[in-house]
């Protein structure tokens, strides 16, 4: 399992820049121009949501982090709401996301909500001078691609310093103090 970096970060802001705009005008006399932004949004943000489930190191909740986002995304769009709306729910799917599975600090999860407000902000700046889509998803993408950046934790140089005994998991050490309990009774 490799964590993330700002190279593959970077790599699939590029990939989804190029599908995003190859799927847009492959599709644009197909579809009416809403449906089209809001199909490539959910498209682009369950694919993204996917790699960083696929580059977290937790395993707990994959099944149902793809289970809920689903069921929101149908929501949605039954619901229809305005897109800034909708944006804005798809945006809170992929911090939900990162907090979950790289954050274990408050700090660090706030940080990344300030990092996905500057990529929208990015991609909206990009999207009104460019007028380009391919621009539009690669700022976004790569605001994003900088998560990476932000540290995990808080007191990760504390633990640098720590003993094994201090990283230890507390359940694993209660798990041993319960055994060894066992232990002691059963030879008495």
């Amino acid at each position: 399992m490799k964590s993330s970096t700002l190279f593959e970060g970077i790599i699939v802001a590029l990939i989804s820049s190029f599908v995003g705009s190859i799927l847009y005008f492959a599709l644009s006399s197909l579809f009416s121009d809403s449906f089209l932004i809001r199909f490539l949004i959910s498209g682009l943000s369950f694919g993204y949501i996917l790699y960083l489930l696929s580059r977290s190191k937790e395993r707990i909740g994959r099944i149902t982090v793809v289970a809920v986002w689903s069921i929101s995304v149908i929501s949605l769009w039954f619901i229809w709401p305005p897109i800034t709306l909708f944006i804005l729910m798809h945006l809170i799917a992929i911090w939900l996301v990162r907090s979950l599975y790289f954050y274990s600090s408050l700090f660090s999860s706030l940080a990344d909500l300030a990092l996905n407000g500057f990529s929208v902000a990015a991609a909206f700046w990009a999207a009104s001078h460019t007028g380009s889509l391919f621009l539009t998803i690669w700022c976004f993408f790569f605001t994003q691609a900088l998560f990476v950046l932000i540290p995990t934790s808080i007191n990760k140089e504390a633990n640098k310093t720590a003993t094994p005994f201090q990283n230890e998991d507390k359940f694993q050490h209660a798990y041993r103090a319960a055994e060894a309990a066992v232990r002691k009774l059963s030879n008495t």
